[in-house]
């Protein structure tokens, strides 16, 4: 039998393919990481270059697009994780949807973004979960009845 076949072997083979292959970012030739994120119904493209931290969606700021601090906070977590808050201009243009889904799509395309301008940091960012695409939507109206679910008011005359 060849050392391959056994665990140790097959362990050992592994470890070497996972050391052999570190991932190369992935840039366009600006110098730009590009990723799309998306919740429930809306869609997010995300650019992420160095700069000083600056964040425009929909060519309007961060404050402006999103006056909730909840939404600002949400935009920002892949970032407060990595500790990269200050290190990237970010701009997205994000379609669809209402703001709180637009937030949601925008943190899985800086993340994914991220990833992919710097392969190191998806470790940190799968183990909080900002790499899942959240593919809870609304559910659609069904014929028959009221909304997706509710009937109509029964009526006995």
């Amino acid at each position: 039998m060849s050392e391959t076949t056994t665990l140790e072997g097959l362990k050992g083979a592994m470890d070497g393919a996972a050391e052999a292959a570190p991932a190369e970012p992935k840039l366009d030739k600006f110098g730009r990481a590009y990723a799309t994120g998306k919740r429930k119904d809306a869609v997010a493209r995300v650019w992420i270059k160095p700069g000083s931290g600056r964040i425009s969606i929909n060519g309007r700021e961060l404050e402006r697009y999103f006056a909730r601090p909840v939404l600002r906070m949400i935009l920002n977590q892949p970032l407060v994780v990595t500790s990269r808050e200050k290190q990237y201009d970010i701009t997205c243009t994000v379609t669809g949807g209402g703001l709180s889904g637009q937030a949601g799509a925008i943190r899985h395309g800086i993340s994914k973004a991220l990833t992919y301008y710097e392969p190191a940091l998806r470790g940190a960012l799968k183990k909080e979960g900002f790499l899942t695409r959240d593919s809870r939507t609304v559910e659609r109206k069904k014929y028959g009845k009221a909304k997706a679910r509710r009937s109509f008011q029964f009526s006995k005359r």
